[in-house]
């Protein structure tokens, strides 16, 4: 099945890993994968254009169906393939109900990633640094509020999928493991999981030194 599925995706993009993990947990290891680079813009070529006229990644195919944003992808998966792998949409309500709100609020992503560098003012980038402080602060209270050694929303599930990338990506670089020892000792409960390590960015195993930007944070 997983020979049908095709897989474009960019090193280090949280929405790119956030699908690699959800295939990994459900047994999907076999399907097709390109990785493109974005230095190179080659996220803008025609290859990607065809299946995604936004210009963007990840391009997921399975068989005629194409599925472009990785939240979409990822329950997508799960749906069609429930029985097979993990299971990521717990049974309680009250967990999913958690699972959902958690998939869908992950903002946790540097903010450089989303300002141009022609766009990065003084003014811009400490107003960006302020709401990427107070969005992280969210984070640390919500994994106080779950206790030591808990997943997102119960067992590990899509929430976690969706939300990872985000806090691996933020302490790459540079956020401080003292200031926010939650969010620490969730990054540290998860990195060695099978299907997160398996689909690690390259470029982060070929050099374990990250950035200091978000140091100060």
């Amino acid at each position: 099945m997983a020979k049908s599925m095709s897989l474009l995706w960019g090193a280090g993009s949280p929405p790119c890993w956030r699908v690699m993990i959800t295939l990994q947990e459900k047994k999907l290891q076999d399907y097709k994968h390109k990785l493109l680079c974005f230095e190179k813009a080659e996220h803008k070529s025609q290859e990607i254009l065809d299946n995604n006229p936004r210009g963007q990644l990840p391009a997921f195919k399975h068989g005629d169906i194409i599925l472009n944003e990785s939240g979409g992808a990822c329950l997508y998966l799960e749906n069609q393939f429930k029985s097979q792998g993990s299971k990521l949409i717990p049974d309680s309500p009250a967990e999913q109900a958690l699972m959902y709100q958690r998939m869908f609020e992950d903002s946790v992503i540097y903010y450089e990633w989303f300002v141009p560098e022609g766009e990065r003012h003084d003014s811009a980038v400490r107003r960006n640094r302020e709401a990427l402080a107070a969005e992280i602060k969210f984070w640390e209270g919500y994994l106080e509020k779950v206790g030591a050694g808990s997943y997102l929303a119960g067992a590990f599930s899509l929430a976690d999928v969706i939300v990872f990338p985000s806090i691996a990506y933020a302490f790459r670089f540079g956020l401080s493991v003292g200031r926010y020892p939650k969010l620490a000792t969730y990054y540290s409960l998860l990195k060695n999981r099978p299907s997160i390590k398996t689909s690690w960015p390259p470029h982060w195993v070929e050099s374990l030194q990250g950035y200091d930007s978000l140091k100060d944070l």
